[in-house]
């Protein structure tokens, strides 16, 4: 059995950060972030929207979406860096505001977020013999992002996007192959070092601003674009089906010259790949699932389409899956 996307939702705050507001906050200027980032607006969310309320929004929209009801949801997952809270996780608010009575649990991946809950909710749905599982992922890193860092400031967005996973027979749409992989010795690239338990968060700790993400943008940027290349070809080799095959490429949002710099050495046209950065910067584990869920919503992505989908982060996290569109 194979795991089909049956349905999608997502969920974007209204409030719009501009490259522009920016200029007036950090020394910046919107031609350096274009240039630089291929940003031009990310959304930031209100006071009271929270990573679960964005989720769950969104998570309605799907459930819309695939027409099906709150209680054939058999299992409910969460990819996030940004929780609701330390504890509980983040997937226990956002069941019992979708009014869900199944398991669930969050994956904490970074960017890669959603292609690891896309994997594991396809792998306990077909050997489970569930019905249908929810994966979603949310994100309001605008939360954990230094205002004042002008490195870290222009980059970050808040936002969701769920996805309903589906039984299909074998040769139906559905995840047709998939690489996960961690390189561990990289960790220390991206991330937020104050808040657990190897730093407690303290006064010491805010003082110094380490609840905030810090990152070494050039070598997150030069290791970023062969991981999505390793190992989007290794999911290519698995399914066994060449670039060429490919109908979209869909990547993770971090940066449009990776994305570009990916597509050129996988010899993907860029007309072939799916591209939002501009309106909503990276967010995370939203990243990936926002955009298949436009592309989705305007047409673009038609049945019977291969999809190559493929994201990093923190960790330094990788994942990457091919997919077939389309209904059971």
């Amino acid at each position: 059995m194979r795991a089909a996307i049956t349905g999608w939702g997502i969920a974007i705050p209204k409030n719009r950060l501009t490259n522009s507001d920016l200029e007036k906050r950090v020394e910046t200027s919107n031609e350096w972030i274009v240039e630089r980032t291929g940003i031009k607006e990310r959304r930031i969310a209100e006071p009271g929207e929270t990573t679960a309320s964005l989720a769950i929004e969104a998570g309605e929209a799907a459930l819309k979406c695939a027409n099906i009801t709150a209680d054939e949801i058999d299992l409910l997952i969460v990819a996030t860096a940004t929780p609701e809270q330390p504890i509980p996780h983040t997937g226990a608010f956002v069941g019992e505001g979708l009014g869900l009575r199944c398991g669930s649990f969050d994956i904490s991946a970074g960017c890669a977020g959603f292609v690891y809950e896309l994997v594991t909710g396809s792998a306990l749905l077909t050997s489970g013999s569930l019905r249908h599982v929810l994966v979603i992922g949310a994100e309001t890193l605008s939360r954990v992002t230094d205002p004042n860092d002008r490195s870290t400031c222009i980059l970050f967005g808040d936002g969701a996007a769920a996805m309903v996973l589906t039984p299909s027979d074998d040769d139906g749409p559905g995840l047709i192959s998939w690489d996960l992989g961690c390189d561990g010795s990289s960790a220390g690239l991206l991330g937020i070092t104050a808040g657990g338990s190897r730093v407690p968060a303290s006064e010491k700790t805010i003082a110094a601003g380490m609840q905030y993400i810090k990152m070494q943008g050039q070598e997150v940027f030069r290791r970023a674009v062969r991981v999505v290349v390793d190992s989007a070809l290794i999911s290519l080799e698995r399914a066994g089906v060449t670039a060429n095959e490919i109908d979209w490429f869909i990547p993770h949002q971090a940066n449009l010259r990776i994305i570009e710099a990916g597509a050129r050495r996988l010899k993907i046209p860029m007309e072939k790949t799916v591209v939002n950065i501009d309106k909503y910067g990276n967010t995370s584990a939203a990243s990936i699932p926002l955009a298949l869920a436009e592309a989705a919503d305007s047409g673009k992505i038609k049945s019977g389409d291969r999809i190559l989908l493929s994201g990093f982060g923190a960790g330094m996290t990788w994942g990457s899956a091919v997919i077939e569109w389309g209904s059971p």
